[in-house]
């Protein structure tokens, strides 16, 4: 059986490694063209390219999937399947009609719930208490084709969207070594997605991280940790971005207003929280602009002036 993998992430490698160690033949890696990226902002290969040219494989990186001289050599490689993990491009008609087994998409969501870019963050934000897997064939829509299969996982309180989307690639690579034999045997059919329950999970950006110290402290908790790794959740202090790292929501009173850093008594590894629109977020992990990560005690050390200060007052302008 002849394959063609699509993906760009850290989330499609363990993908491609499961397909190459179980022995299937890729005979083309198509990933999104290398990007400017890290503070010089030269220009970096994917994640799925490093692990595609460490394995000897062809990799094609077209900006787009619409061309005809796109798809006609795509053709020539005269794939039985592809398979597709956060690739980042849309596939035309044109490609999607080539495979005899169709497109078959990895989602990180059970579907039809968090379609879209976004799935594993928009879970942990919509504080849903478990997500997972979706193995589907791939149609015109967004995520909207029929599912073969799903898989899923509880969703930890300390899990961020970087170890959440790690869990969920090795799900996902599982499930599709388990199912893919049984599609290509005509052993399992797709089922259409239900209309009901359907979500979308856009893109993120930026300027989401920015906290509003308004909203609930539980809110404020699942942002930080929907936003980690990227972009991040921050707030400002005396005009400097300050993005936190590892909080908790506490379900205490504080006669302050929204946004005020106050002590916490008892709490050793928690020394300060901020007020919110209900409760206290209390702080373990940090990160001041132009500087390195530190616990809430460390932070303290070398902050004069910072407990009792309200935070955000500033335009949160940029990620930090």
């Amino acid at each position: 059986m002849k394959l063609v993998f699509m993906g760009t992430p850290e989330f499609a490698v363990p993908i491609l490694r499961g397909l190459i160690g179980a022995g299937y033949a890729v005979s083309a890696v198509y990933t999104r063209p290398d990007a400017p990226a890290g503070r010089g902002r030269s220009l970096t290969a994917s994640r799925v390219k490093a692990l595609a040219d460490g394995l000897g494989l062809k990799i094609i990186q077209p900006r787009s999937l619409k061309k005809p001289e796109v798809a006609e050599e795509l053709r020539s490689l005269a794939p039985d399947a592809i398979i597709v993990a956060a690739y980042g491009l849309i596939l035309p008609q044109s490609v999607l009609q080539i495979p005899m087994y169709g497109c078959i998409n990895v989602h990180a969501s059970l579907l039809p719930r968090h379609r879209g870019a976004a799935p594993v963050a928009a879970a942990i934000l919509a504080g849903d208490e478990s997500t997972g897997v979706s193995i589907m064939r791939m149609d015109a829509g967004i995520d909207t084709g029929p599912v073969f299969a799903t898989a899923s996982t509880p969703i930890c309180d300390n899990d961020t969207t970087g170890s959440l989307t790690e869990r969920l690639a090795c799900l996902g690579s599982n499930l599709l070594l388990e199912v893919l034999p049984r599609i290509t045997g005509s052993e399992i059919a797709p089922a259409p997605q239900p209309a009901a329950g359907a979500t979308y999970a856009p893109m993120l950006s930026k300027e989401q991280g920015c906290i509003d110290w308004n909203r609930p402290a539980i809110e404020i908790w699942r942002q930080v940790r929907a936003f980690q790794p990227w972009p991040g959740a921050f707030t400002t202090w005396e005009g400097r971005l300050l993005k936190l790292i590892e909080t908790r929501p506490l379900d205490i009173p504080a006669a302050a207003p929204a946004g005020a850093v106050t002590a916490l008594a008892g709490q050793p590894s928690m020394p300060f929280g901020i007020v919110t629109g209900d409760g206290v977020l209390g702080v373990k992990g940090l990160q001041q602009e132009g500087k390195k990560a530190a616990t809430a005690d460390e932070f303290l050390r070398g902050a004069r002036g910072f407990e009792g200060a309200i935070l955000g007052q500033d335009q949160c302008r940029k990620s930090p």
